[in-house]
């Protein structure tokens, strides 16, 4: 079943203290690097509006109380003409044998469509303080079956497998003349976290044509799997919040097959304030045996990131 999640406010916004981070704190992604240091990487714009990853350490009890805000990007924009060349943004982090390799979400500017993302790959071997990328090109990008854009990946290390479960792009409607990317949950496998097998499976079902859902946090239990979501409308969603993003709730015995259940997300907007319009990319760590809730608040990210507890 679902969690209550409080809200313990915000956690960051950025105050353009530097060139690369003139707006936007956006898709929080934690690492718990000791007992008393949370380590939460997120995606700032320049005023240009292209996004890089960077990083702040804080308290993991009280992630409000922060210990230091890093001073330049771990990754950087991608070379011209790659998938990641307008941008780059967290996603999900991954433990191996020392090593962190960090999913990450690239994107181009489009010209038939606004933009255009894919999943890739950078791999840092000091603990997290830089990053450089595995391959030159996407991990997880478009298919025969996936023919527009993949997104937002959350990727899970069990004993027998890699497991992820991604945003993947299905239309592209027109909504007053502009085209807005529609996109659901989708599942991928790998033995090794590079080469993935997709077999074009849905996890979380659409309730309407035009509702997108994306950036997948989930929790593996004793008794299945867990995951948090965030959704929204296309339709005005940058400005109305009525369609804009809301976090979502899926629970699974297996992965695979998922029984959506957004009534127990235990999370809404608040009335006023930098989270009463929109709450999105959902993102949970575990702290001394409870778990935590880290999303971004109203305009993307333009008021910041936040914070959750579950009781």
């Amino acid at each position: 079943m679902g969690l209550s999640w409080h809200k313990r406010g915000a956690v960051f916004c950025v105050d353009g203290r530097f060139p690369w981070m003139a707006h936007h704190a956006s898709i929080p992604t934690p690492l718990v690097v000791a007992d008393d240091t949370l380590r939460i990487y997120y995606s700032p714009r320049d005023a240009a509006g292209k996004s890089r990853v960077a990083f702040i350490d804080v308290d993991p009890a009280d992630p409000a109380k922060i210990l230091h805000v890093h001073e330049r990007p771990v990754l950087d924009l991608g070379r011209r003409g790659a998938f990641d060349d307008s941008g780059v943004m967290p996603s999900s982090i991954v433990e191996v044998d020392g090593a962190l390799y960090l999913y990450y979400i690239g994107w181009n500017e489009g010209v038939t469509v606004p933009y255009r993302n894919a999943i890739g790959l950078a791999v840092s071997t000091d603990g997290g303080i830089t990053f450089e990328r595995a391959f030159p090109g996407a991990l997880v990008d478009r298919t025969r079956d996936e023919p527009f854009f993949t997104a937002t990946p959350f990727v899970l290390r069990e004993p027998d497998r890699w497991r992820m479960w991604y945003a993947s792009t299905i239309d592209f409607p027109l909504v007053n003349g502009r085209p807005e990317p529609v996109y659901i949950v989708k599942y991928a496998e790998s033995d090794d976290g590079i080469e993935w097998r997709r077999e074009n499976r849905t996890c979380i079902e659409q309730k309407h044509p035009d509702e997108a859902n994306a950036r997948p946090a989930v929790v593996r239990g004793v008794d299945g799997y867990r995951m948090w979501f965030c959704y929204r409308g296309s339709r005005g969603y940058r400005d109305d919040p009525r369609a804009s993003y809301r976090i979502g709730y899926a629970e699974s015995a297996d992965g695979l097959t998922w029984d959506r259940k957004d009534e127990e997300a235990g999370i809404s907007v608040s009335e006023t304030g930098w989270d009463s319009q929109m709450i999105a990319y959902p993102a949970i760590y575990e702290h001394q045996g409870t778990l935590h809730l880290l999303y971004t608040g109203n305009g993307f990210g333009t008021t910041g990131f936040g914070h959750a507890v579950a009781g």
